[in-house]
C-alpha cells in the first residue's frame, strides 16, 4: 500500500467536503486513516485457500459447521462498511481443516473492497480449491450502510447471500439439514 497517496487523498477528501486538514482535530487523520487502510485492507493480494491447513485424513463425513462467524468488509460501490456474520459448512472427503482456518479465510476474503455476491464465492472457492470437500456451502447476512445511512435509508434491513457446492447443491435433504443448522428457514432452490 501506498501510504502516501491515501494521505494525500484523505486531505483532498477534507478538502472537497468544505474542511480544513489543518484543524486541530483535522491534522492527524491522514496518518489515522493511512494506518486504518492497511489493516482493513490487509486481505488485497492474498490467496485465502492458502490459509486452510489439511489435517491429515479422516474419515468423517458428515457436515462440518463454523457459523455466526462476524465480519466487517467494505462496499467497493461507497466504500461504506457491511458487516454481518458468516456460516460456512462442509462435508469433508477425507480432507479436514481446523475451524479457526476458516474463519481466516472469512476474515481474508472481508478485508479488501467487495461486494457480498463475490465475498460469499470467494470463501466457498477457498474452501473448495484446498479441501475438495464432497459439498461446501456458505451463508452470509449482513447490514450495508450504504443502504442504512444514505439512499433508501433502510436501517435494519439485511442481505443474505448463499453459495453451495457439491452435494448441498444436489441433494435437498443435505442442503435441508445444513441450513436448519445454520438456522435458517428458507433454502436454496438448484
Amino acid at each position: 500500500m501506498d501510504s502516501e497517496k491515501i494521505k494525500q487523498a484523505v486531505r483532498l477528501l477534507l478538502e472537497g467536503i468544505g474542511e480544513n486538514p489543518e484543524r486541530p482535530g483535522l491534522r492527524e487523520t491522514p496518518e489515522r486513516v493511512s494506518r486504518m487502510c492497511e489493516e482493513i485492507y490487509s486481505g488485497i493480494g492474498a490467496n485465502p485457500a492458502e490459509l486452510i491447513k489439511v489435517i491429515g485424513q479422516h474419515e468423517h463425513d458428515e457436515i462440518i459447521l463454523v457459523k455466526d462467524v462476524p465480519f466487517y468488509s467494505m462496499c467497493e460501490h461507497h466504500l461504506l462498511p457491511f458487516t454481518g456474520f458468516c456460516h460456512v459448512a462442509y462435508i469433508p472427503d477425507k480432507k479436514i481443516t481446523g475451524l479457526s482456518k476458516l474463519v481466516r479465510v472469512v476474515e481474508t476474503c472481508a478485508r479488501r473492497l467487495q461486494v457480498q455476491e463475490r465475498l460469499t464465492t470467494e470463501i466457498a472457492e477457498a474452501v473448495n480449491e484446498r479441501l475438495n470437500p464432497k459439498g461446501v456451502m456458505v451463508v452470509m447476512e449482513a447490514q450495508h450502510l450504504c443502504m442504512t445511512m444514505r439512499g433508501v435509508k433502510k436501517p435494519g434491513s439485511r442481505m443474505t447471500t448463499s453459495v453451495v457446492r457439491g452435494i448441498f447443491r444436489t441433494n435437498a435433504k443435505t442442503r435441508a439439514e445444513a441450513m436448519a443448522l445454520i438456522g435458517h428457514k428458507g433454502g436454496y432452490n438448484a
